[in-house]
C-alpha cells in the first residue's frame, strides 16, 4: 500500500519534483518519498490524536484547498524540503502546494474506487495505523453517520 501512495505522489511529481530545476536530479526519488511521508505522518498524527471523525469527514466531503488536513501535509513536506534538501521556504512551500493537493485529491478517488481495495479508506487506515485494529467496522459507521 506504500509502495502505491509512493507512486501516486510519482505520477503527480511532473512540474513540482521532476523539472524542478531546484531538486537535482539525484535527490528527486527521495523528495518524493518524502512527500509520501509526509501524508501518512499527517494523516497517522490524526489518528493518534483522536480526530478518525474529521479524517473519514475529510475522505468524505474533501474541500480539499480550505482543509487545515492538506495544510498541515504542505507545510510538512514544505519543511523537509527546506530542512533536508536547502530549497528556500518560499520555493519549498510553493513546490509542496504544487504537488500535495493534486495528491490528496487523486488519494481521495482511489479511495472510493471499488477497484481498488488497497485505497479502501478502512483499509488504508488500518494500515497507517500499524494493522493495530481493523478500523473498518468504525470507519464505516462513521461514513453512514
Amino acid at each position: 500500500m506504500f509502495e502505491k501512495l509512493f507512486l501516486l505522489v510519482k505520477n503527480n511529481a511532473g512540474k513540482a519534483v521532476m523539472e524542478n530545476p531546484e531538486i537535482p536530479e539525484k535527490d528527486r526519488e527521495a523528495v518524493i518519498n518524502e512527500a509520501s511521508s509526509s501524508i501518512i505522518e499527517v494523516l497517522k498524527g490524526q489518528m493518534e490524536s483522536g480526530r478518525l471523525k474529521d479524517l473519514v469527514k475529510y475522505f468524505q466531503y474533501p474541500d480539499i484547498y480550505k482543509n487545515p488536513l492538506i495544510n498541515s501535509v504542505v507545510n510538512k513536506f514544505a519543511n523537509k524540503l527546506n530542512r533536508f534538501y536547502g530549497i528556500d521556504p518560499k520555493s519549498a512551500l510553493t513546490t509542496a502546494n504544487s504537488l500535495i493537493p493534486p495528491v490528496m485529491l487523486e488519494l481521495i478517488k482511489q479511495s472510493k474506487s471499488e477497484q481498488n481495495k488497497e485505497f479502501a479508506l478502512s483499509s488504508f487506515l488500518s494500515k497507517i495505523n500499524g494493522n493495530r485494529a481493523d478500523l473498518s467496522g468504525l470507519v464505516n459507521e462513521m461514513m453512514v453517520a
